[in-house]
């Protein structure tokens, strides 16, 4: 039987988050994720992806977090890492607006594939506010206990980390991020990369330049936001700048 445990987090964060799985709204949760997988509901991301950011990306590690909303409810596309896709998956259009600001800041070339995976080794954090969806319904898995967790990560991150990089895009991760610490960490806004919104301040917001002149600030090394395919094999490879 499916179950929520500690034990699904690497070391590093059970030591910040194991009472959250101890607390009355995690047993609400677990109970209403049970019910579901026992009504035959297919649910994404696959229950061994359900905590993969963390998985990726240690307490320690983490660099910069970058907050979204719900995982991909459409099949084969969730993979327990905000705004990524798994490789040989058709590029969502937010992350098809994410990778054309990028071109535009750094001059990379858009992926052809949408697996984020390299940015989260790197230390990138990143984050759904709520970590499972019922296929073809977006929103179902919103209201029953994820948002707590997740504000439970930032909040530890916030705490006990300095010098960190939070990347809000739109109202909502905005409102997620409102209590974080600015004196102690970098926050960057812009309007969401969604097709509905990208034009309004999306385009333009020099996020991957900010973030590594931030970090080679604090004497750290660069993202580099360049993928494995196909553009870290292009002829004419930018600086990270």
């Amino acid at each position: 039987m499916f179950e929520l445990t500690s034990n699904a987090l690497p070391v590093s964060w059970q030591s910040k988050l194991s009472e959250e799985f101890n607390s009355p709204y995690m047993a609400e949760l677990n109970a209403f994720l049970q019910r579901e997988y026992a009504a035959n509901k297919t649910i994404f991301p696959p229950s061994d992806l359900i905590f993969n950011a963390f998985q990726h990306t240690e307490f320690e590690q983490t660099r910069v977090v970058i907050i979204g909303q719900d995982p991909y409810h459409g099949p084969r596309q969730a993979m327990g890492l905000s705004f990524s896709v798994p490789a040989g998956v058709k590029v969502p259009p937010s992350l098809k607006n994410i990778f054309k600001e990028r071109q535009l800041d750094l001059g990379l070339a858009p992926s052809a594939s949408g697996d984020l995976t390299e940015w989260a080794q790197q230390g990138v954090l990143l984050l759904n506010a709520t970590l499972t969806v019922e296929q073809a319904k977006a929103g179902s898995h919103q209201g029953k206990g994820w948002e707590r967790f997740t504000d439970a990560v930032i909040a530890a991150l916030n705490t006990h980390r300095q010098g960190l990089v939070f990347v809000l895009w739109g109202a909502f991760a905005q409102k997620k991020g409102a209590a974080i610490d600015t004196q102690r960490h970098l926050v960057l806004q812009s309007a969401h990369p969604s097709p509905l919104s990208a034009h309004r301040g999306f385009f333009g917001n020099q996020l991957f330049s900010n973030i590594n002149r931030y970090l080679i600030s604090l004497d750290q090394q660069p993202i580099d936001w360049s993928l494995s395919q196909p553009d870290k094999h292009s002829q004419n490879q930018p600086s990270l700048f």
